[in-house]
């Protein structure tokens, strides 16, 4: 999994007055939990735009004062009017320990639906995968080389690995429907 290297400093006061004081600076507030005890630290606001404005999986590695810890972005709040970046919620990894995370779906191959003029359609982008850190997948790759018109891909055809995907297997990943114009031909055709 790819990880992104950020850097932040401990806050002294916790707030709302501080917090406002730092947003003001281009920071943002954060909070590191999920280890021995939480760590309230401050971060710029623009060095995290690589791990939030990214449509991947990423892991983050957080140097909060020299000291290095991998976490992901569990939580993120923006401001409702002006999207500003308000607070950052990080939970810290543990080898040991399953996670959750969002993790993008990566559509394989060539499907003969598609050649014959049928409509490729994607209805889940991203899927809920747990695993042990060391084994989360950066995308989850699913084949189209065999979906023919009408045919569809679902969360129980994946092929199984390190890791649990936590939707429901009846969700559809993608289907190949029928376009106007192979409507239209089967109709011409039809007629004849």
């Amino acid at each position: 999994m790819k990880t992104i290297a950020i850097s932040g400093s401990l806050r002294e006061n916790v707030g709302k007055r501080d917090a406002k004081g730092l947003r003001y600076e281009g920071k943002a507030p954060a909070v590191l939990y999920g280890g021995t005890e939480q760590k309230h630290f401050a971060v710029l606001i623009t060095d995290l735009k690589d791990a939030i404005y990214t449509p991947e999986a990423n892991f983050v590695e957080i140097d909060i004062d020299g000291t290095k810890t991998k976490a992901i972005i569990k939580d993120l709040q923006f401001h409702p009017v002006t999207d500003v970046l308000l607070h950052v919620d990080f939970l810290q990894l543990d080898e040991a320990k399953e996670i959750v995370m969002e993790i993008p779906i990566k559509l394989v191959g060539v499907s003969p639906g598609v050649k014959m003029g049928g409509k490729l359609v994607q209805k889940l982008r991203k899927l809920r995968v747990r695993s042990l850190p060391a084994n989360m997948p950066q995308t989850v790759e699913v084949s189209i080389a065999k979906l023919e018109v009408g045919g569809l891909f679902r969360v129980r055809d994946l092929v199984k690995g390190d890791y649990f995907v936590t939707n429901t297997g009846e969700d559809t990943i993608v289907s190949v429907g029928m376009s106007r114009a192979l409507k239209q031909a089967e109709q011409i055709a039809g007629k004849k």
